[in-house]
C-alpha cells in the first residue's frame, strides 16, 4: 500500500508503514486520510512528539512510554484520550501517521 505524495511514490511495508522516515507535513495528511484520520492540533503534538523521539533514539516509544512522554505536553492525556486520537493502537498507529517506520516488536523502547 504505497503513498503518493507530491507525485512521489513513497515505499512501505506489507502494513503500510514507510519503510524511511519522513517527516513532511504533507505525508501526515496522506497517511492520515490513508487511516480514515481528521487531524486536530492533539494529533499534530503527538506526531511532532513521535518524530522527535525516533530521531533521538531511533525508533519510537512503547505505549507506557509514549503516554508518560505525552503528559510532559498534555497533564491530563490518559490512555482513553490516545485511544480516542489514534483508535488502532497509539503508539503503532501515531507512529505510522507521524511518516515513520514499523515499531520494534511490540511498540519500540
Amino acid at each position: 500500500m504505497p503513498y503518493t505524495v507530491q507525485g512521489q511514490e513513497l515505499e512501505t511495508d506489507d502494513l503500510g508503514y514507510l519503510i524511511e522516515a519522513d517527516y513532511s507535513d504533507e505525508v501526515v495528511e496522506v497517511i492520515a486520510a490513508a487511516e480514515g484520520l481528521s487531524l486536530t492540533e492533539r494529533h499534530w503534538e503527538v506526531i511532532r512528539y513521535m518524530r522527535d523521539e525516533y530521531r533521538e533514539h531511533g525508533q519510537t516509544p512503547n505505549f507506557r512510554h509514549m503516554l508518560k512522554g505525552v503528559n510532559a505536553f498534555w497533564p491530563e492525556a490518559d490512555s482513553k484520550a490516545l485511544y480516542e486520537l489514534f483508535p488502532m493502537g497509539p503508539a503503532k498507529q501515531a507512529a505510522k501517521v507521524a511518516g515513520l517506520p514499523q515499531p520494534f516488536g511490540k511498540g519500540g523502547y
